[in-house]
């Protein structure tokens, strides 16, 4: 079976990640999106926020499935018997960085690849930094989110809002 990992934050999961998603899923039997537990990111959902959203998100995707993760991606993948990490990218300033990643998790286990996607044009300005500095000052993003993602920014922001 070729089992690929999505790792990411997912802070929140956006229609391009849905995008690389749907067409991984089309060349892998599995598909793990993988959210990882980064808090020097200072993510604005919690982790089990974040995996849910993208449970929810991904639900109607065939072999497809979201999880956690922390430390080592490398060791992740081993555990889920991963073959292959996926990483988006947007622009050639996404590629400098990922493909220093690639090159190490290749020196930590040669055994996984790295593949590279991008997402439609459509969705390559689409970042979730962006689509949150949006949500936060009261913007429509319901263009770049699923809907469950844009009502939980919402929630989230009148939260904060009212604190």
């Amino acid at each position: 079976m070729r089992i690929a990992i999505y790792p990411g934050s997912f802070d929140p999961i956006t229609n391009g990640h849905l995008d690389v998603i749907q067409r991984a899923a089309k060349l892998f039997d599995r598909v793990i999106v993988a959210v990882a537990e980064n808090e020097k990111k200072n993510p604005l959902f919690s982790l089990n926020e974040r995996r849910d959203l993208v449970a929810h998100s991904v639900k109607g995707f065939r072999h497809v499935e979201a999880d956690t993760f922390s430390g080592l991606l490398v060791r992740y993948v081993e555990s889920r018997s991963g073959g292959a990490i996926i990483r988006g990218l947007r622009a050639v300033s996404d590629f400098e960085f990922e493909f220093q990643l690639a090159l190490m998790n290749r020196r930590l286990d040669e055994r996984i690849e790295t593949i590279f996607m991008m997402p439609k044009d459509i969705y390559t300005f689409i970042s979730s930094r962006i689509v949150k500095e949006i949500a936060r000052l009261g913007g429509d993003v319901s263009a770049f989110v699923p809907a469950e993602v844009k009502i939980a920014l919402d929630r989230k922001f009148a939260i904060l809002g009212s604190e």
